[in-house]
């Protein structure tokens, strides 16, 4: 037993960090020194209802105190204590999406996600009208396609809000949003650290005529930034959160925050100049710039640190769903031909060979579209392997085609970020499944990139401990540190990981790929139409 954590635990000077993942809602308790102690997890899932994603009111507190009664059913077994208060709490969950409520705290439709995609025609108007992209999960698109649509609730809305501002309101009675979850919902202004004022007026006047009793900045939640004081955890909030009764109310909450922002704490990427990838079911890289891009791009989102610096985001919604489908067919034969099977051993073969193969795949090509991806302009996806009969076919071509197909979608965004804006990047830090076997999904991101890539121990932590690390920000920084000094010193310590940096032979291999690749996206095009 940690001696150490159970006293840190029963001092009331432990940390607790939850974030509300698309599938799994998250709990991780760390000490003084910022490690994780103790952990929880809950299970779920959103529903479709009527057409557009969702997850229920119920869902979400049922879903809360079973991650926290799995909480502290963990600090029972390891320490044989009791949670009783903590030092401080931070709440953070997937982005975007529209939580409408009226003055009587109800919510007026359910809980739309980021998922849905129905808000394409207020996106594009904004977009135009903003002069500046506006992605179809924003808020702000949900608000004005419910206006475009004519639904009955808008006139009632008195608080909009995301999932993370939700949680926050009900359990301190504040209603704010860290500015990187609020980037989400309206873009932000980096030199004031507020929505852009001139957006809110541009909105304000577009919606003019339906004569709503609010304007947009009587609804949106007032934003802060990491570090702000954000309400403290109410009576009520402390019932809702531990129904056994034991946590005492009065604890400190920072601002609630985006799963986007607490990626780029756990990566330690809050700086200008630095970025991460994180890459699994789906990928997306965050570059902190040190200026804004020079125009608008449908491919780039831009958000920001939770500190408030404007970061680039590419968005892909495919990346290693359709490697691992074909890692499966190779562990299905050697089930057939009686080889026991250790997965991490038919992963790491696979994938190291895949390095061994030509740097351009011998012309192979793979399109990875289990869903549609908009930055290559597809609406839907067929995932598709390509080749021409003159082209080398063996297995470590096959493979590492689909490596560079998992980072191709990135590439492309990115080229953009690097080859037409010029950014300059320090460090990029990757994390998530594509990283797990060592050193091959870095080797092949940074030659996508042309850029090292580190990956670091502590990656695999995510967003439930970014969370933890910013609460740990409000009440911990005695010295008066920015985010990005806060994390270096007291975190990371100058843990910048393993880096791997490209070769310029696999850099010109994987250009010579993507060029192939985007000259074929017309075979994927039609194969999506001739989807049976």
């Amino acid at each position: 037993m940690n001696i150490d954590a159970k006293s840190t635990i029963e001092a009331g000077k432990a940390i607790l960090g939850i974030e509300f993942g698309s599938t799994r809602i998250k709990a991780v308790l760390i000490d003084q020194e910022n490690k994780p102690i103790a952990q929880g997890s809950h299970t779920w899932e959103n529903q479709l209802v009527d057409g557009l994603w969702t997850y229920s009111l119920e869902a979400i507190w049922n879903g809360l105190q079973d991650c926290y009664a799995d909480l502290r059913a963990n600090v029972k077994k390891e320490y044989d204590t009791e949670i009783e208060t903590l030092a401080a709490i931070g709440i953070s969950a997937m982005m975007h999406g529209y939580m409408a409520f009226n003055k009587e705290q109800e919510i007026l439709v359910p809980f739309r996600t980021w998922r849905n995609t129905n808000t394409g025609e207020a996106a594009a108007a904004l977009s135009e009208l903003f002069v500046y992209n506006i992605p179809l999960r924003w808020s702000i698109s949900h608000l004005y396609q419910t206006i475009l649509n004519k639904e009955e609730h808008v006139k009632d809305i008195d608080f909009l809000t995301t999932l993370a501002g939700y949680i926050h309101w009900q359990m301190t009675g504040e209603r704010v949003l860290g500015i990187g979850d609020a980037s989400g919902m309206l873009p932000i202004d980096p030199a004031t650290k507020n929505y852009s004022a001139e957006m809110v007026a541009k909105f304000n006047q577009l919606v003019a005529p339906n004569g709503f009793s609010w304007t947009l900045e009587d609804i949106l939640p007032k934003v802060l930034s990491a570090g702000e004081n954000a309400g403290t955890l109410t009576e009520e909030g402390a019932r809702r959160l531990d129904v056994s009764g034991h946590l005492k109310a009065g604890v400190p909450v920072c601002p609630p925050e985006g799963d986007a922002g607490t990626g780029m704490v756990a990566t330690n990427a809050v700086k200008q100049r630095t970025g991460n990838v994180s890459a699994g079911t789906s990928s997306f890289s965050m570059i902190v710039l040190e200026k804004d891009l020079s125009k608008p791009y449908e491919m780039i989102d831009m958000v920001t640190t939770p500190d408030g610096s404007l970061v680039a985001m590419v968005h892909c919604n495919n990346c290693t769903s359709d490697l691992n489908a074909w890692v499966n067919l190779f562990k299905e034969y050697q089930e057939l031909l009686g080889v026991p099977v250790d997965m991490n051993e038919v992963f790491g073969k696979l994938y190291n060979n895949a390095l061994t193969g030509d740097a351009d795949c011998g012309g192979l090509i793979s399109y990875n579209y289990i869903s549609g991806e908009p930055v290559t302009g597809l609406a839907e996806g067929r995932p598709m392997f390509v080749r021409s009969a003159n082209d080398k076919f063996n297995l470590a071509n096959f493979m590492r085609a689909h490596l560079y197909a998992s980072v191709g979608v990135l590439k492309i965004g990115n080229d953009i970020l690097f080859k037409e804006e010029k950014i300059k990047v320090d460090r990029i830090t990757g994390h998530g499944g594509l990283f797990k076997t060592k050193g091959v999904g870095q080797r092949v991101l940074a030659a996508a990139i042309n850029s090292p890539i580190s990956v670091m121990e502590t990656a695999g932590e995510g967003g439930a401990w970014g969370i933890a690390l910013l609460a740990a920000y409000l009440v911990n920084n005695t010295k008066g540190l920015n985010l990005a000094d806060f994390l270096e010193e007291n975190v990371f310590a100058g843990d910048a990981g393993i880096e791997i940096a490209p070769t310029a032979e696999d850099v010109a291999g994987f250009n010579a790929y993507i060029e192939n690749y985007k000259a074929g996206l017309p075979i994927e095009e039609a194969a999506v139409k001739c989807k049976k």
